[in-house]
C-alpha cells in the first residue's frame, strides 16, 4: 500500500459511519453513497482520488490549479473533482478539507 492510499484511508475512516469497499478494483469509502474513491492509474497513468464537491467547487479548482486538480472521468458531470496524489507537493490539510467536504455532501445533502 502507498504512502497517499493509507493517508486517505485514514482521513475517510474518520469520519463517522464510513465504510470501505473495492468498486470497480479501487478502494471506495461510502456514507450510504460513494463520497470518495482511490484511482491507481485506474484511467490513466496517474494516481489520484476522485470526491464528490459542493456545486462550483470542481471549476474553481479545476480553473486555479489543473497541474492538481482535475474532472474524472464518469461522475465529473456531476461536480465530482479529481485530485492527483503523484505530485510533488501534495497538500494533505486541503486533501482532508475536500474529503470532509464530500463527505458532507453525500452524509447530509440538504444542509
Amino acid at each position: 500500500m502507498t504512502e497517499a492510499l493509507a493517508r486517505l484511508r485514514a482521513l475517510c475512516l474518520a469520519l463517522p459511519e464510513v465504510t470501505e469497499k473495492v468498486s470497480h478494483g479501487e478502494p471506495t469509502w461510502f456514507v450510504r453513497k460513494v463520497f470518495v474513491t482511490y484511482a491507481d492509474q485506474h484511467h490513466d497513468d496517474r494516481v489520484a482520488f476522485w470526491c464528490a464537491a459542493p456545486p462550483g467547487t470542481q471549476e474553481e479548482l479545476v480553473a486555479t490549479d489543473s497541474t492538481r486538480f482535475f474532472r474524472p472521468p464518469y461522475v465529473g458531470g456531476r461536480g465530482w473533482v479529481g485530485v492527483y496524489l503523484d505530485v510533488d507537493d501534495v497538500d494533505w490539510d486541503e486533501i482532508a478539507e475536500l474529503v470532509t467536504d464530500a463527505y458532507r455532501e453525500i452524509a447530509h445533502p440538504n444542509r
